[in-house]
């Protein structure tokens, strides 16, 4: 999903791919723009995006207010939870929602299925793709 989005706003801007656990505070400072894609875990924010918010959340408060953001959630039943809880996050960073959230569901029910690797369908990356290539766009033609 990341990467769909990643792949399809880089020819308007310079998008840059990075796992929550490799980025840092400066990243985001250095960013016109966000697109959170995380999956949901146990109807919240995974781990490892929960400690990317944690991490950063203080050292950029103030600091990157006003800038556009997209969330996408890869949920195993609803994902609305894990969408409220990043739009939080958000909110008190003062960043701009410039798309609804998309929540790809995986109707991963049992343990084996939670655990298996997922395929998103083609739709749905096409919607990733088409979120990723509205956001640069605008940061492209200045509209965010």
């Amino acid at each position: 999903m990341a990467k769909a989005a990643c792949e399809a706003a880089a020819p308007e801007c310079d998008a840059t791919l990075k796992r929550a656990a490799e980025t840092q505070p400066d990243d985001l400072l250095s960013a016109d723009g966000y697109v959170f894609v995380f999956p949901e875990n146990l109807a919240a924010i995974s781990g490892e995006m929960k400690e990317f918010f944690d991490r950063c959340y203080y050292p950029v408060l103030g600091k990157i207010e006003g800038r556009p953001y997209a969330l996408m959630v890869c949920a195993g039943s609803d994902g609305e939870n894990a969408v409220k809880q990043a739009a939080r996050i958000a909110t008190g960073w003062r960043l701009k929602q410039v798309q609804d959230p998309l929540i790809v569901c995986t109707h991963a029910q049992t343990q084996e299925k939670i655990l298996a690797p997922k395929t998103i369908s083609d739709p749905d990356l096409d919607q990733c793709r088409d979120i990723g290539a509205a956001l640069g766009a605008g940061l492209s033609m200045g509209v965010f």
